[in-house]
This record gives C-alpha cells, sequence and structure tokens, in this order.
C-alpha cells in the first residue's frame, strides 16, 4: 500500500465513526459497557467522536507531510496498550500503520471490545492490512516497542524491552492553572477536564494551581452541573472511601458531595479527589510548574492570559484537554519522529 492508500482507508474508519445512531456503533456501544463498568455509552462515544474528527484525510496527510513514510515494509513494532480510557492506545496503532510497519499488538483486557472492532473495520475497508494487524497475547519477533503504562509497568517494559528502540510511557497527569477571575462558564468547562472519562485519562486535571487565598465555594459552584456522576457506583466506592479516609486521619479537605479537594503537593490525586496547591506570584507558579513538568501532560488554563516560562507544555483552553490535535503526543515524545528514525 501507498501512504495515500493508507489514508484514504482511515479516513473512510472516520467517516464510518461519524454515524454513531447506526445500530452496528450502538451494539458496540452496549457491548463495550457490559464489559467494563467505566466505560459508559456517554464516555465511548465521546471517545468515538473524537476519532471522527482526527481520521480525516487531509489532517492525516498534514500530519505525515514531513516524514518518508511513502510503502509498506517488513518491520513489526510491538505494541502494549493501556485500557484506562476508551481507544487510549489508538493513536499508536494509526502512527504504527501510516508509516507503514506491521503491527503486533497486546491489547489490554479492560478494552479489547472496542480495539478489535475498529481493527476488522479497517481490515473490512482495506484488506490489505490483514497482514499486517496482529493480535497476540505475549509480544516477541518485532524490532521496535511502544509500550503504555504505569510507573510500575514500566520498570518491567524496560526490564524486557529496553535491549530494542522503544518509547515506554509512564504514568502521567494534568494539571489546571486558576487565576481566581473564571467565569462560571470556565469552571463548568473545566469541570469537563475534571470527570470526562471518570478522570481515569492522564489527560484528566488532577490537580489545580490557585491563587493564596482561593474562595473554593467559587469552584465549586462552577462544577455543580457534574453532581451526576455519584450515579456512578464505582464512582462513588472511591468518593465515600477516600472521604472516610481523610475524616479519619483529620486531614484538611473540602467536600461537595461528589468531588474532594485536598491540598497537597503531589500531581496525581485519587479518583474522586482533587488536589490543589496555593501560589502568592507569577514566579512562584513557574517554579511550581516547573518543578513538576516531568509529571505533566497537559496544561489546562485561560492561554490568553496564562503567561509560563516553561516551552515544554502549551496551555489548552478550559474544556479542551480532552480533544487532543495528532501532533499533542503522549508524554511530549513524537511517535512519527521516532517511527521515522528507525524505518531502516
Amino acid at each position: 500500500m501507498t501512504v495515500q492508500h493508507r489514508i484514504a482507508a482511515f479516513h473512510e474508519l472516520g467517516q464510518f465513526l461519524i454515524h454513531q445512531e447506526s445500530s452496528e456503533i450502538q451494539q458496540l456501544i452496549e457491548i463495550a459497557g457490559r464489559r467494563n463498568p467505566w466505560f459508559t455509552p456517554e464516555n465511548v462515544s465521546r471517545s468515538l467522536r473524537a476519532w471522527s474528527r482526527l481520521l480525516q484525510a487531509d489532517s492525516l496527510s498534514k500530519w505525515l507531510a514531513f516524514y518518508p513514510f511513502d510503502e509498506d515494509f517488513d518491520r513489526h513494532v510491538g505494541l502494549v496498550f493501556a485500557g484506562n480510557i476508551p481507544l487510549v492506545g489508538f493513536h499508536d496503532l494509526l502512527a504504527v500503520l501510516l508509516a507503514g510497519y506491521k503491527a503486533k499488538i497486546k491489547l489490554s483486557s479492560q478494552d479489547q471490545v472496542l480495539n478489535q472492532f475498529l481493527l476488522e473495520k479497517l481490515i473490512e475497508i482495506e484488506p490489505e492490512f490483514s497482514s499486517r494487524i496482529h493480535l497476540v497475547e505475549r509480544l516477541q519477533d518485532f524490532d521496535l516497542v511502544i509500550a503504555t503504562g504505569s510507573d510500575n509497568t514500566a520498570r518491567y517494559f524496560d526490564y524486557y524491552f529496553g535491549k530494542y528502540p522503544h518509547i515506554i510511557r509512564k504514568n502521567r497527569n494534568s494539571v489546571a492553572i486558576l487565576d481566581g477571575t473564571e467565569s462560571q462558564g470556565q469552571l463548568h468547562a473545566l469541570g469537563e477536564d475534571i470527570f470526562s472519562y471518570y478522570g481515569l485519562g492522564c489527560r484528566n486535571v488532577s490537580k489545580l494551581f490557585v491563587p493564596k487565598g482561593y474562595d473554593v465555594a467559587h469552584f465549586y459552584e462552577g462544577i455543580a452541573g457534574f453532581e451526576s456522576i455519584r450515579e456512578h457506583y464505582k464512582y462513588v466506592n472511591n468518593y465515600d472511601f477516600n472521604k472516610s479516609i481523610y475524616l479519619i486521619n483529620g486531614e484538611a479537605h473540602f467536600d461537595n458531595g461528589f468531588l474532594l479537594l485536598k491540598p497537597a503537593e503531589a500531581l496525581a490525586s485519587p479518583l474522586a479527589v482533587l488536589y490543589f496547591q496555593e501560589y502568592d506570584s507569577r514566579d512562584e507558579l513557574n517554579d511550581l510548574v516547573e518543578h513538576s513538568i516531568r509529571g505533566i501532560q497537559c496544561i489546562v488554563g485561560n492561554g490568553n492570559k496564562l503567561e509560563l516560562d516553561t516551552k515544554a507544555l502549551s496551555v489548552v483552553d478550559f474544556g479542551q484537554s480532552q480533544y487532543p490535535d495528532l501532533d499533542d503526543y503522549a508524554d511530549g515524545v513524537n511517535t512519527l519522529e521516532f517511527l521515522a528514525k528507525h524505518k531502516v
């Protein structure tokens, strides 16, 4: 296949995903939710919509324009998928197949249904992909590897895959920066960054940086519309557990009935908890962000007002953290550049 054929196939897949009202996609959403309770219809639909937007021929062509991926070739990339949110590993698969590599994929048990369906649909659209996509239980006989997991599994990946050219991803979290002037509309949009996918993704906001003396009540008013998240039994179990721990230990926190706010320097908060840290000045804010930069996936804030010294991460507007572009790479590692470097 030429790169144009590969782009055309993914474009057609994107067109298919647009029609979520189809019985085929509705059945897919239902089955995915039965297999993984976190994959609610709303969250699966959100992921499918995001991919239907990205899988457009013009966008894909522009993304690939600076890389020499003209023809297929006989090199294998081992892929280890995470399963924390729907289709979280699909970006890696897209990059590998568009680059002309063959893919050996170890799916997460938490996200098999959606990935298997999209792979079958892609092969239905372009049968030549059938010889270039292999689902495996154990990775072996590959040339490169891209693996995503936790800090603990990353050590395992380093041990087993370290001798191969690799991208090994660890835990990352996203943060939001407030200055105290945010409108209720902006804070409601921030709620999307916090609660989408129940806060399980690396692009979910897990921590706030707020000015000293920030009015927490103002923040809670802005996110009040997300109270229905309590209806998910797994989420509310986490909320009740963390609340009881803080009460028993006498740990300072705020509570609105569905989200706990706790002062902490760490980035990664437990489910149903949002950490926050105060800053006195822009210089102190820059120091705090710089200190945590290796663990931050995405910064959310008012990009028109927020000025940070760091160039390592850009700022996305409130409500936009879950809608990355094709070149918003996980952990800031350019997957296409990595694949182009190891093509021969």
